[in-house]
């Protein structure tokens, strides 16, 4: 059997494994050359960031359209679909590989259905995807409930987070200012032939025009430069912490938020770093070392301050909340198979939560920063207006934050009129997906007045 159809094969076992509850992220790639890798986690990735509108079509050109299928062998044949619409494999490599990938998952006689499948999706399957396309839902490969929630928040809008969530996620990647400065890594990456498509920041970000190996960055394991999406570096700026001062980052791994808030601030009297899982502690340890960082870390649940606060006041607290994630959904598309709307409720109650929790620790005349990358308004602003109504002491300074940051690009104008427009005049500001190539985000920054 060739190694084509072993790569489907273990694609298809992949995406059952992720419909059945699993993460992208604790499966394996397969495949022994670079090549093979990227197949298979292209055929993978693009299965589950296209699933529901392939499944759909699926139970479309089945001879019953209520037929059961194995579960391995309904993936196979949403591999095979994937290959046909989405992919530039020829199609008759994808239909004839697909195929015979039925019987490594066990399964020979399924062959004949599949190639029947296959070969109606390339007779019939545009006439049959003009009807499955009428439904936004089904058109974006997006779970029903959360596109009725988007258009909720966002009617003008949501088609827009929702096509966007459907590209290829960009390659941002962040200077580290202790060890170079951004012209000078953007004049190594060039002289490497990486290209640069954007930047930020005097060119402390940089959006590369394709996703590179960390090991082709120049300088990576010395610590010269870290991979972070442009928008999850607005938090380090917004925090915007001082010389002396103490911060605290709640719910820090993996990290890159912690090393950035030091990247920009060397000078801080302590930052302390807590998290729940010591393993994941280990990760932020490591993007310290590497970067040449030093923090205090902590295990521990945030909320349950009493556990590990010394009940000396922090200057600046950063709270990036535990969320849906919903914001990222290109880079992480499996959010669209995991998640389902009875989360939301619980994810906002803990939310709110931890900013009760943790305001109290804030000092007077100190700045929190909430940051979520949800794309939902309950896990956001919600929130956060929420919390202010309790809190007359609790002021929220987004826009003059921004402002101060002077943000040096165009494209990101906006967001401070965006604060001050808002919608529904509600506090801190949403980045959509897709805006300036970012990722999807929010934040909202709050001072404690002066007792």
């Amino acid at each position: 059997m060739s190694t084509s159809a072993q790569i489907r094969a273990r694609a298809a076992q992949s995406l059952a494994r992720v419909v059945a509850g699993r993460s992208l992220d604790t499966l394996a790639d397969v495949g022994e050359t670079a090549q093979e890798r990227g197949l298979f986690r292209t055929l993978v990735y693009d299965s589950v960031r296209w699933y529901f509108r392939l499944d759909a079509l699926l139970s479309r050109l089945l001879a019953r359209p209520q037929q059961k299928l194995d579960a391995e062998v309904r993936s196979l044949a949403i591999v095979g679909l994937c290959q046909l619409l989405h992919t530039d494999i020829p199609e008759h490599a994808a239909v004839a590989e697909t195929v015979n990938a039925a019987r490594l998952i066990g399964q020979p006689r399924a062959s004949g259905l599949l190639n029947a499948v296959l070969r109606r999706c390339q007779r019939e399957g545009n006439d049959l995807l003009a009807d499955i396309d009428a439904d936004v839902a089904l058109r974006t490969a997006h779970p029903a409930w959360f596109v009725a929630a988007l258009r909720n928040d966002y009617p003008t809008t949501f088609e827009s987070v929702l096509a966007a969530n459907n590209a290829r996620p960009p390659f941002w990647i962040r200077v580290n200012r202790l060890r170079t400065s951004g012209r000078d890594y953007r004049r190594r990456l060039e002289a490497e032939g990486i290209a640069i498509a954007s930047s930020l920041f005097d060119d402390e970000a940089l959006l590369l025009e394709r996703a590179v190996d960390v090991s082709a960055l120049p300088a990576f394991a010395q610590g010269h430069v870290s991979v972070q999406d442009a928008a999850a570096q607005l938090a380090g700026r917004l925090i915007a912490a001082q010389a002396g001062e103490r911060v605290l980052d709640a719910c820090a791994a993996p990290g890159g938020k912690t090393c950035h808030v030091l990247e920009l601030q060397p000078e801080l009297a302590e930052l302390v770093a807590v998290d729940v899982a010591g393993s994941r502690l280990e990760r932020v340890q490591q993007n310290l070392t590497r970067l040449g960082l030093a923090a205090r870390l902590v295990e521990g649940d945030a909320e349950q301050t009493q556990a590990w606060w010394d009940g000396k006041p922090f200057n600046r607290i950063l709270l990036d909340v535990p969320c849906s994630a919903t914001g990222v959904i290109r880079r992480h598309p499996d959010i669209k198979l995991l998640r389902r709307a009875s989360d939301i409720a619980s994810l906002a109650e803990r939310q709110s939560a931890l900013l009760a929790r943790l305001w109290p620790l804030l000092a007077n005349g100190g700045r929190l920063v909430y940051a979520s990358c949800s794309a939902l308004r309950a896990e956001n602003a919600a929130v956060v207006a929420d919390f202010m109504k309790e809190r007359a002491e609790a002021r929220d300074v987004t826009r003059q934050s921004i402002d101060a940051m002077a943000i040096d690009a165009p494209a990101l104008k906006h967001l401070a009129t965006r604060v001050e427009a808002g919608v529904k005049q509600e506090p801190g500001f949403r980045i959509a997906a897709g805006t300036a190539d970012m990722d999807g985000f929010y934040y909202a920054c709050l001072e404690k007045t002066k007792g």
